[in-house]
């Protein structure tokens, strides 16, 4: 798929049945946070994250909630790299809250961080400088580039 039919693949709004939410919870949480650090890590080694940005993350706690979902990915940076965090904590420097298409979306450049949020389809608590670095680090990310890597054209 080049980037253009991806721009105009539109991905509506949605919300999972409230089922979902129930049985996702009562599952084990740490397949989530290794599968986000996975591709966060694949995207460093790709250089398709801006170093200065990945240096601002080193030691820093994050938790993705996917609500409708019930699930949620918990991770720290550490030496340059995203790492599962599988213990409980309360407290993370910056929380990211929203419903799997708001966060399709986001990834999909269809929306951006500012919009969901003024629409309240994104939560986001804690560190509002880290939320801001975060938030230039995906939108720094080429999507070209994403698709030209995957489609093996990379240079």
């Amino acid at each position: 798929m080049s980037p253009d039919a991806a721009r105009r693949m539109r991905i509506p709004h949605f919300r999972l049945p409230a089922a979902m939410a129930r049985l996702g919870a009562r599952l084990p949480q740490w397949p989530h946070a290794v599968a986000l650090c996975t591709a966060l890590n694949l995207a460093v080694r790709m250089r398709l994250l801006p170093r200065d940005g990945i240096a601002q993350l080193e030691q820093r706690t994050f938790r993705v909630v996917a609500i409708d979902a019930g699930s949620e990915a918990r991770l720290i940076w550490r030496n340059g790299m995203a790492q599962p965090l599988l213990g409980d904590r309360r407290d993370y420097d910056l929380t990211l809250r929203a419903d799997v298409s708001a966060f399709l979306r986001l990834l999909a450049r269809q929306e951006d961080p500012d919009t969901l949020f003024f629409n309240r389809e994104l939560e986001i608590e804690g560190d509002t400088e880290l939320g801001l670095i975060v938030k230039n680090m995906l939108d720094a990310v080429d999507l070209a580039e994403v698709f030209r890597i995957f489609r093996g054209r990379a240079a």
